[in-house]
């Protein structure tokens, strides 16, 4: 492949996984965009690739105007797109029981990683269907928790759970098109989002625990390796964990 004239978005690539993947991509000659709700992160992001070809465009995902402007500016500034990964997501309130969750910080999460995530696939399936030549593949990012909750997660559980839903529709409907969709489910990869696993955790059994992370550059790469397989291809789940956390005797 090619790569040189490949281009991405990925979406909440001002930290995290989404910068990591982003700068893989970047690294590997991809062009990217990088869509974020704060532009100084993403310029952050920019400067980690210098001589790379990287395209900053703040976007709230869960706005459709937003990601509306983000497609758009790609479509000016590069032609086509080849790959969305949705990233942009949020935990929400920590450690709150579900009959205290507010329904403000509910319809927060719901808003930010599942419509966040449909109105972007929607933009990219739009933009890959009608570009020439047709195709592209779009990559969700899912969770340990698309298949097993933490305990007081249930906004975010319910999100990542639907993810799986929307990736599977997704893969069904971009079949005619050439438009490949995917899923990674990642378990504590070393983020800010994650620093929590270093202190205690709570466990299913109402213990805390330290649990194992991984380093973050592990889920690039396996991103870039299901990005770049040819559209005959397609990883349809990969699970990418810490090989000792507590996920497959979880509970």
């Amino acid at each position: 492949m090619d790569t040189s004239t490949r281009t991405a978005v990925v979406t909440g690539a001002g930290s995290g996984i989404g910068r990591a993947v982003a700068l893989e991509l970047l690294g590997a000659g991809w062009r990217v965009a990088l869509a974020g709700r704060r532009t100084p992160t993403l310029e952050e992001t920019a400067a980690l690739a210098p001589g790379a070809d990287a395209l900053a465009v703040r976007a709230d995902v869960s706005s459709p105007a937003d990601v509306a402007a983000l497609f758009s500016a790609v479509r000016d500034r590069f032609g086509r797109l080849d790959l969305l990964f949705n990233n942009a997501g949020t935990f929400g309130p920590g450690g709150v029981p579900v009959e205290d969750l507010d329904y403000d910080a509910w319809r927060h999460v719901v808003d930010t990683n599942l419509n966040g995530a449909f109105l972007c696939a929607q933009a990219a399936f739009r933009q890959m269907k009608e570009q020439d030549p047709r195709g592209g593949r779009i990559i969700n990012n899912g969770s340990i928790s698309a298949h097993t909750p933490r305990p007081h997660s249930i906004a975010y559980t319910a999100t990542k759970h639907a993810l799986t839903g929307l990736t599977k529709s997704l893969s069904l409907d971009g079949r005619p098109y050439r438009i490949a969709c995917g899923q990674i489910d990642i378990g504590n990869a070393a983020t800010d989002m994650t620093e929590r696993m270093r202190s205690g955790i709570p466990q299913a059994n109402g213990e805390l625990a330290v649990e194992p992370v991984m380093d973050v550059a592990d889920v690039a790469r396996t991103v870039r390796h299901m990005a770049e397989l040819p559209l005959e291809a397609n990883v349809q789940f990969a699970t990418v964990l810490a090989t000792n956390m507590p996920y497959v005797g979880r509970g």
